[in-house]
């Protein structure tokens, strides 16, 4: 029988966590299951999931009456669910967290998305819900923006484990991976043990493809070669965030916080399904293999991998042509700093407009319970 391809991407130094989370999964073994079947190491949430889990699904109907008849408001009802469902996750996940040395087994949580530009407020929340869910393997997402990068570092600083969220550019990773240092090295300056603080930088990828593949398409009448480059800007992109990668970890700055035991903040491929039915629906898979990486895979995603995922290290190879590739991309007028800032702005008012949806229908919820 053929070896699950999910399972062959853990012995090439990647691991597969699930950008979903829903009570049925946690409550009915099915967690547990992908764990032992797919070798499913993590989980990955943000207030879209949580919007489709609890606003069009009936299996938080039971805690959300209890929640009520307690008096419970809309923002209780949002913290009460989504910190139940992590908790529950944390605690199913907790024993691959022990045995892979705190560096998988870990399920993320989401500050407030309209805190995308307040350092001070994100660093408040963030503390609040490491404090609220109290698990070990639990990460706090905070967003990559200009405004999150100091609090990256006071809250790693903090000890708390940390997943940096919307990240589009190379530079703004190079800052990040920056502000995670620094966060390590305030830490050490106090005093305080290094050792197991985990942390990922979530770069988004094909996102950036739909973005830059429309633009080539509005420049392909006028510059007919912008057709050919359609497909290459997101990986090329991947592929010079995961060279800084490789940078950063050999320096002798690295290699010093390494020494007093800590690990390092991992690469995570985030937005991996296929938006464009052209593409393969595993291509943000395959081409983004490589060691000491993350992949979140949707649940559909995932099982289209399981069913005709073809697993090798594609990323290291592709390392040499992509700067070429992002050069040509520039020629015929793709700014790719210009597209990051694009969809770091559409990302967060994406996030913030299903966080407030979900508000939305919780406090109908709160309505109808008391008229």
């Amino acid at each position: 029988m053929k070896q699950n391809p999910l399972l062959r991407l853990r012995a090439l130094g990647q691991s597969i966590w699930l950008d979903y989370i829903r009570r049925d999964l946690l409550t009915g073994g099915g967690l547990a299951a992908m764990m032992a079947d797919d070798g499913l190491a993590g989980i990955t949430s943000n207030p879209s999931i949580f919007e489709d889990a609890i606003a069009r699904h009936d299996f938080y109907d039971g805690e959300i009456r209890q929640l009520l008849a307690t008096g419970a408001d809309g923002d209780r009802l949002y913290q009460a669910l989504t910190v139940g469902d992590v908790t529950r996750a944390a605690d199913v996940l907790r024993p691959l967290w022990e045995t892979t040395g705190r560096r998988d087994g870990l399920v993320s949580l989401e500050v407030s998305p309209h805190l995308a530009h307040d350092t001070a407020g994100t660093v408040a929340e963030a503390l609040a819900l490491w404090r609220t869910v109290d698990r070990p393997n639990l990460m706090i997402k905070v967003p990559g923006t200009r405004a999150g990068l100091p609090a990256i570092t006071q809250l790693i600083a903090a000890g708390v484990n940390l997943n940096v969220t919307l990240l589009f550019s190379v530079a703004r990773y190079r800052d990040v991976a920056e502000a995670f240092m620094a966060g390590l090295e305030q830490r050490r300056s106090l005093g305080q043990p290094l050792a197991g603080i985990a942390s990922v930088a979530s770069f988004f990828i094909s996102r950036i493809d739909t973005q830059v593949d429309a633009e080539l398409g509005q420049l392909s009448a006028a510059q007919p070669e912008a057709v050919a480059l359609r497909g290459r800007a997101a990986l090329a992109c991947a592929r010079l965030a995961y060279r800084h990668y490789r940078e950063w970890t050999q320096a002798a700055r690295w290699q010093a916080l390494a020494a007093a035991g800590a690990q390092p903040q991992r690469l995570l491929w985030a937005s991996t399904s296929t938006k464009d039915p052209a593409y393969s629906d595993v291509r943000y898979v395959e081409e983004l293999i490589a060691p000491d990486t993350v992949n979140t895979l949707p649940p559909a995603t995932l099982e289209a991998y399981r069913d005709h995922g073809d697993p090798e290290l594609r990323l290291e190879p592709g390392i040499a042509v992509a700067a070429r590739q992002i050069a040509r991309l520039a020629a015929v007028g793709i700014d790719m700093e210009r597209v990051a800032e694009q969809l770091e702005r559409e990302g967060v008012d994406k996030f913030c407009a299903a966080h407030d949806a979900l508000l939305a229908v919780l406090a109908a919820r709160c309505g109808g319970q008391n008229r």
